[in-house]
């Protein structure tokens, strides 16, 4: 089998006459210029050549990251790291000169001594027009009375809180949330950087301007406010799920430490792949003792078999940077000590979010794909919906398919304006949420869940899937026509297990499993995660299979029957102009009605009369005879 493979496709000039010029001393000159080009000496003195080679690999890095990168002064591949002063000052310099000609923004991050001498990490930022900017979304998640909402007040507000709530009573939405103090919905709040790394939210009278932040801002961390309690656990999902974050906060109390749904919201963010850092809060009333107990358990979970994570504790900036840059390998978690009423290690927390850079690659050349997480109704503009763009580019007028309805159908659409954070703009690109005006649809015809694709997918829906997925806490045994609740991106059912693998299933079994959609057909994906959650009964899983739906007649319901007949009766059309028959209700009438009797009135079986006197047919004739 080996001698019978093809290797047309390996084919090349240098495996050309048995291979000779594959180790010709001209490919060892080549690798030696290479290994002078990564070398921590390249940028001191290059030539052309070798400019343009590290401005392609700058360029380079500066797309991997969404727009920025950090870049080390005084390292190379085969040297001890560290230049001496006057080498690095020419290498700074070249590093300025790249930077200008790329218009990225170079940043002074931080300058390590070592043996040899010195290294610099630069902070290389895109300089972006005022109505683009980068984004990351951060989910904040844990037990409720962590104070989550209290720290995104005083990050996006500035303002410290005086110990009793007042920073939090900015970010609630609804009446009961300032009451009780607990939030029981998805909220967003944006905190903007700037090219050079400051923060830009300044409020006015405790309004945040968003437009404003917006454009002054190169970089915009948005925050996904969930809630902690147990109550409202099926929100919580959804906005892990729906709202596509880059990263979770995990948020616990140093005084109550690790209670409640704090391990739910660990697990749920492992299960699908979300990187996780943890703030531990309110320091500043906690006992010394209680918060080395808290640290210590914390430790101890995150590196538990189930977690596998690598705990790192912040306190100084060096930490911040090594953490941010390391970050995205998905295995180290930072964890920072914070307090909310004297703001301390606050700083070391914004800056850590400043370096935070997007672990998703959206691929901008694909058909756009937008999920649809929330729908409004806006006087004067119409249907609008919210949501993140998964993949491509979407611009005004451009005509998409929205579905799939109650029949799994697509109908066109067109977007009439496009908002990023409130403000107006022309564009929208992969990775990026956004809200879109539609033209001519009512908002009772779309539901969260639905998409917007492009027509050049083809999309089809479907009501029954196959996936793979892990029990992690159920009461008794899962069997056949189990029902719960499906969570996959943005789609929120009820879905029935058809058949699985095993015949039952318990906390810590794993299956493959095919469900079907209660209520209407979904648009998904294979590979797409998913949790599967009744009441305390949760799993997590993979779709692997899909089973795409044949548009049918449509079901003769109740209602599509009354609306018939009611449509046939006002279009009935009689053209011999024959009585029609009574309905049974004034039959039933016309049966019960008798005509009241009047008074001294005698009935015969012939004619009345009136003061008694009765006549007959009888009587008539023989008084004739």
């Amino acid at each position: 089998m080996a001698a019978a493979m093809d290797f047309e496709g390996f084919s090349s000039p240098e495996m050309e006459n048995g291979g000779d010029n594959l180790f010709s001393p001209d490919n060892d000159e080549i690798d030696m210029e290479m290994t002078s080009m990564l070398s921590k000496h390249s940028m001191v003195s290059p030539n052309n050549e070798e400019y343009d080679y590290l401005t392609e690999i700058i360029k380079t890095r500066t797309d991997e990251g969404q727009g920025e990168t950090i870049y080390e002064v005084g390292t190379g591949e085969g040297d001890k790291p560290g230049l001496k002063e006057d080498d690095m000052k020419a290498s700074v310099a070249t590093l300025t000169s790249i930077c200008e000609s790329l218009d990225l923004q170079c940043v002074l991050l931080r300058e390590r001594a070592v043996e040899e001498g010195k290294v610099c990490e630069y902070l290389l930022r895109q300089k972006l027009e005022s109505s683009d900017f980068m984004e990351i979304r951060v989910a904040v998640v844990g037990n409720v009375d962590a104070g989550k909402s209290t720290l995104l007040g005083v990050l996006t507000h500035g303002d410290l809180d005086n110990g009793r709530g007042i920073a939090r009573q900015k970010l609630f939405r609804h009446k009961h949330e300032m009451e009780t103090g607990r939030t029981s919905s998805v909220g967003n709040d944006i905190l903007g950087f700037d090219s050079t790394g400051n923060v830009v939210n300044k409020p006015d009278h405790g309004h945040l301007d968003w437009i404003k932040i917006c454009e002054a801002s190169a970089k915009v961390v948005t925050f996904i406010d969930l809630a902690g309690h147990e109550k409202y656990l099926k929100t919580t999902v959804f906005g892990m799920t729906g709202h596509a974050p880059d990263f979770a906060m995990l948020m616990i109390g140093a005084n109550a430490g690790i209670i409640g749904m704090t391990k739910e919201h660990l697990g749920l963010a492992l299960a699908l792949n979300v990187p996780v850092f943890v703030v531990v809060t309110k320091i500043d009333m906690c006992p010394p003792n209680v918060l080395q107990d808290t640290l210590k358990l914390l430790q101890r979970i995150l590196k538990s078999q189930g977690c596998r994570k690598i705990p790192v504790m912040v306190q100084t900036k060096d930490d911040v940077i090594c953490s941010a840059t390391n970050f995205t390998s998905e295995r180290m978690c930072p964890i920072f000590q914070v307090s909310n009423v004297t703001g301390e290690n606050l700083e070391l927390l914004k800056m850590f979010l400043n370096l935070l850079s997007t672990r998703v690659k959206c691929n901008l050349s694909k058909p756009a794909e937008f999920q649809i997480d929330d729908t409004f109704s806006v006087p004067g503009v119409g249907t609008v919906v919210s949501g993140t763009l998964l993949q491509g580019n979407i611009r005004l007028n451009d005509n998409l398919l929205l579905g799939p309805d109650a029949l799994g159908q697509f109908q066109p659409m067109v977007i009439k304006s496009i908002h990023r954070k409130r403000m107006p703009v022309k564009e929208v690109r992969g990775g990026q949420t956004a809200s879109f005006a539609l033209k001519k649809i009512k908002r009772s015809a779309i539901r969260k869940g639905m998409v917007m694709v492009s027509p050049k997918l083809e999309p089809k829906a479907c009501w029954e899937f196959e996936g793979e997925i892990l029990v992690l806490h159920h009461p008794t045994t899962i069997s056949v026509r189990y029902q719960a609740m499906v969570h996959v991106g943005s789609v929120r059912q009820t879905a029935t297990i058809l058949n699985m693998t095993e015949e039952h299933l318990r906390t810590g079994d794993k299956a493959h499993v095919r469900f079907r959609f209660i209520k209407n057909p979904e648009y998904i994906k294979p590979d797409m995660k998913m949790v599967f959650r009744e009441g305390r009964t949760k799993a997590v899983g993979t779709i692997v299979k899909l089973h795409p739906h044949v548009c049918a007649v449509a079901q003769n319901t109740r209602q599509q029957r009354a609306a018939k007949k009611a449509q046939e009766h006002k279009h009935h059309v009689n053209p011999q102009n024959e009585p029609q028959k009574p309905s049974k209700r004034n039959r039933r009438i016309r049966k019960s009605y008798q005509p009241p009797t009047l008074p001294n009135e005698v009935t015969t079986n012939g004619t009345t009369g009136t003061n008694g006197e009765v006549a007959s047919n009888s009587a008539t004739n023989m008084s004739v005879t």
